[in-house]
């Protein structure tokens, strides 16, 4: 049975306020809004608003011209917000350098922004000076690199992202309630082997239906499962259908662990790529909601890139396209976008129409770290917010 849509809300609302009290975030505002008549998704107990296909013809007085469309959501999410912030903020109270170990988000803009305000990134703790600051990224930590941190004398401030934190803390809970895990994902991605080093001996990563064949668990009626945020819906579906036939009885997260913002941007590329005759995501190759939004334009037939900036726009991308829509993965500040605005402009594309698909209202708190720092700095603090 599929949650109505006050109740899908009401679960993630708790979600996040299990990682609130594992991490110490706080969380503001509603996780979505969804769309009167909206159909309901594809995931067991989650509701996906897909609205009904946008009229896009009907959006121009003259559909022929050469126009773009601009995905609404899109860009930056909440935990990215909250994440660049930290690092700025780090910055900004207690000066440069402030390490940060991997990339703070998946974006090479961003990165190399904070890069030139003094941030230094690196791959791992044993780069930081023993007694330094460090920073983890949005994509989380495992306890092993938390307890490397304590070893060293490190002092941690942590930018995981709450619903990765929430992935976190429910592989503590079925660790400990003595399931075999199995974590659908991808295995070279940060966030995968963060929320696997929470319970290493009994977590397994599946990454194609086909894996799911192979897998041995001691007691297959004692099994859960857990996602990475960042999948498509319809790579996650398939994926979790295939461990409900291999393990009748396997439970999942009371909530879909697919966060919010990678759902609502998958949302508006469904509603609008039909209407479109090339989809334009904005984001870096190692994004992996970026290159979902990629796929999901690409199997509903209709011809997509990513691209990191403006530049990397080949002029047979455009031969013969009198509809170009533009998204941007979670990661991508809107700057980029704007310059993809502008570069299809001089290229002829002169209507630009928004097309709000479904509103966001989310934001997350700061971490303790960082608010106690900017109490204990008031001068500092000042410039900073």
């Amino acid at each position: 049975m599929t949650a109505p849509e006050g109740e899908q809300m009401v679960m993630l609302n708790e979600a996040l306020r299990m990682a609130e009290g594992h991490r110490g975030c706080t969380v503001f505002g509603s996780p979505k809004q969804v769309l009167p008549g909206a159909k309901k998704g594809i995931l067991e107990d989650v509701s996906s608003p897909v609205a009904a296909p946008i009229d896009i013809d009907n959006l121009t007085s003259d559909p022929a011209a050469k126009r773009i469309l601009l995905l609404k959501p899109r860009g930056f999410c909440a935990g990215v917000v909250r994440a660049i912030d930290i690092v700025r903020i780090a910055l900004e109270t207690f000066g440069a350098p402030i390490y940060v170990r991997k990339e703070i988000v998946h974006n090479s803009y961003v990165v190399n922004d904070l890069a030139q305000k003094g941030a230094i990134f690196v791959n791992e703790l044993d780069e930081v000076p023993e007694g330094q600051r460090v920073i983890y990224s949005a994509h989380g930590v495992s306890p092993a690199v938390r307890a490397r941190a304590k070893e060293r004398g490190l002092k941690v401030v942590d930018a995981t992202c709450p619903l990765v934190t929430k992935v976190h803390v429910e592989a503590i809970k079925f660790a400990k309630q003595g399931y075999s895990l199995i974590l659908v994902g991808h295995r070279d991605h940060e966030e995968v082997e963060g929320t696997q080093g929470e319970a290493p001996d009994v977590t397994q990563v599946v990454s194609t239906a086909a894996e799911v064949e192979s897998l041995v668990v001691p007691d297959p009626n004692k099994v859960a499962y857990l996602t990475q945020t960042t999948l498509s819906l319809d790579e996650a579906a398939t994926m979790i259908d295939a461990l409900k036939k291999r393990f009748p009885n396997i439970v999942g997260p009371h909530a879909q662990d697919i966060c919010y913002a990678t759902e609502n941007r998958q949302t508006a590329v469904k509603n609008v790529a039909h209407g479109a005759d090339v989809v334009l995501v904005v984001g870096s190759r190692n994004s992996s909601n970026s290159n979902r939004l990629v796929e999901v334009s690409r199997n509903l037939g209709t011809s997509s890139y990513l691209i990191d900036k403006a530049d990397d726009i080949q002029p047979e991308w455009l031969e013969g396209m009198a509809t170009v829509a533009i998204t941007a993965g979670a990661s991508a500040p809107e700057i980029l976008v704007q310059d993809v605005v502008l570069f299809l402009q001089g290229k002829g594309y002169g209507s630009v129409e928004e097309v709000e698909v479904m509103p966001e209202n989310v934001r997350f708190g700061l971490p303790p770290e960082i608010v106690q720092a900017i109490a204990a700095a008031p001068k500092a603090s000042a410039a900073a917010m």
